[in-house]
Order: C-alpha cells, then structure tokens, then sequence
C-alpha cells in the first residue's frame, strides 16, 4: 500500500469514531460490510442483509447507502 493512502486512511481514522473498532481497516480488509460501488461520490450501497443495523446506514428511496468515510475510502481507492 501506498505511504500516501496509509496517511489518508490514519488521517480519515483519527476523524471519526467506529462501533466496530475499525474492523475493516485492522484486518488488512479482509473483513468488510457489504457495500457496491454505484459511482456516487461519497457514498456506497449498502448490500448487508439489515443495513438498518449500521448507524452509517442512510435509507433512501428504496435503498439503503453507507456513509462511512473510511469504508468509502477503501471501496474507491482500494477497489474493495
């Protein structure tokens, strides 16, 4: 990984607060909620089975989209 995306990923960490202790980003993003890449800027679509039980969850329409910086971050960056 790039020293540049380390520095944006520690730098996206130390601005937010994760019930899940920053799961994704600790285990190498190997574990990573389901979430797709529908070419929206700063969201992703939610793909869980209950997105209502994330509190990055943000219901639209008939959707649901993440709004968690950091799992943005990888999606688009890390094409995970």
């Amino acid at each position: 990984m790039e020293e540049s995306t380390k520095k944006k990923l520690a730098e996206i960490i130390g601005q937010m607060k994760c019930p899940k202790d920053f799961i994704c980003y600790k285990s190498g993003f190997k574990t990573l909620c389901k979430a797709e890449d529908v070419g929206m800027r700063s969201f992703l679509k939610c793909m869980e089975e209950d997105p209502s039980d994330c509190i990055f969850s943000l219901g639209y329409a008939e959707s649901h989209y993440c709004t968690c910086l950091l799992r943005c971050y990888i999606a688009k960056k890390e094409g995970k």
